[in-house]
């Protein structure tokens, strides 16, 4: 997106890619269709130690820039749950199109070689690239976080961050399934159980699918909160999201020969689990108010306390990077390195699950060729 906005607007660019293919991550988006932007973006729905920095390039670049171009190129489009865009085709269309974008913008590429090192002097950066010394006034650092290492990804970023000087706020996983301990062995041996829910981690909450792993919890609400899990912390899960206050009293009341486990909105191999678990077995009428009232307190508020998280591996992003307070939130460059910008995952800020990253990704990569361009 940056070379190809930077190309077009008369800059020379070169990217390059120690993968052989561009857009890998791309790719495998979405289920191989790729959600390309969620059009409920706000900056509310990023996660960065400061949550003011994504405010100007996503004012500046909204969903709606990224759908005109979408639209442009011909593809196929539709709206899934909660804002989130996909392609009716594949995740190739993206790609594709990206490169039809460098194309009109006239920038080479470099696929397939490693970055050997990455110098600066008098106003210049010189990037080896195999045999190859590359110059030049400007340099984006566009090469996201550790997440996915098998498509190639790592910690490239802050290294080079560290070595010109950068703070960088400590990466972790993000967007990423929790695993339980031997403690929790009762809910791991409900694996492939799902179930709506809302799952809370520090001051956010999500209300969508949780669904239960051989190694602990994931689905959409996890990973969501996830991004603002903490080790040693605990997660919150609500099984009844929909259920009013003094439910069970009041069910105890009209139908006082029905059973929790029957009430329960939850799979019923999960309801036998809870019900296990609270010890409220039997008809409702038989059962005190005041276990009653214990129960809708934990089932409203089930407290699981992670003992981590399945790692790079298997995060879709990752949370920390580059910290903004190195860079401008309008042109994305480096305060102390002028010529010298990072966009995208490689920086601290995270997106929701559901398009946010990538809608970071553009919005970033442009409000950095803009500033290019007009060196």
């Amino acid at each position: 997106m940056a070379a190809a906005t930077a190309g077009q607007r008369g800059a020379r660019v070169l990217v390059v890619d120690h993968n052989d293919e561009p857009g890998r991550k791309i790719l495998i988006s979405g289920g191989g269709r790729c959600n390309f932007t969620n059009i409920g973006t706000v900056p509310e729905r990023f996660v960065s130690a400061n949550p003011h920095f994504a405010k100007s390039a996503l004012g500046r670049y909204t969903p709606a820039d990224f759908l005109a171009l979408i639209e442009k190129h011909g593809i196929a489009w539709h709206e899934k749950t909660l804002g989130q865009l996909f392609c009716d085709g594949s995740a190739k269309q993206i790609v594709a199109m990206l490169m039809d974008e460098c194309l009109a913008g006239h920038v080479s590429f470099a696929f397939g070689q490693a970055v050997r090192d990455v110098a600066h002097g008098d106003g210049r950066f010189r990037v080896t690239v195999g045999s190859i010394v590359h110059e030049a006034p400007a340099l984006v650092v566009a090469t996201g976080g550790p997440s996915i290492p098998k498509l190639g990804a790592t910690g490239f970023a802050y290294d080079l961050a560290r070595r010109f000087g950068m703070k960088v706020v400590e990466p972790r996983p993000a967007l990423v399934p929790l695993t339980l301990g031997q403690g929790e062995a009762l809910f791991r041996e409900l694996s492939g159980v799902s179930t709506e829910v809302v799952a809370r981690a520090g001051p956010a909450a999500f209300r969508e699918a949780a669904l239960f792993t051989h190694r602990g919890l994931s689905g959409p609400a996890i990973l969501q909160a996830s991004s603002y899990w903490r080790h040693g912390e605990a997660v919150g899960i609500d099984f009844a999201p929909d259920a009013p206050a003094g439910w069970l009293r009041a069910a105890k009341r009209a139908q006082p020969r029905t059973t929790l486990k029957r009430l329960l909105p939850v799979p019923e191999r999960l309801a036998v689990a809870l019900v296990e678990q609270l010890g409220v077995a039997g008809d409702l009428g038989n059962v005190p108010d005041k276990a009653l009232e214990a129960a809708e307190v934990r089932l409203g508020d089930w407290r699981f306390t992670p003992n981590g998280t399945e790692g790079y591996a298997k995060a879709e992003v990752t949370v920390g990077g580059i910290s903004t307070a190195e860079l401008s939130s309008r042109t994305m460059e480096a305060k102390k390195l002028p010529g010298l910008y990072a966009i995208g995952e490689a920086v601290d800020v995270t997106g929701w699950l559901g398009g946010y990253n990538f809608q970071w990704a553009w919005a970033s990569g442009w409000a950095a060729a803009q500033a290019i361009a007009e060196r």
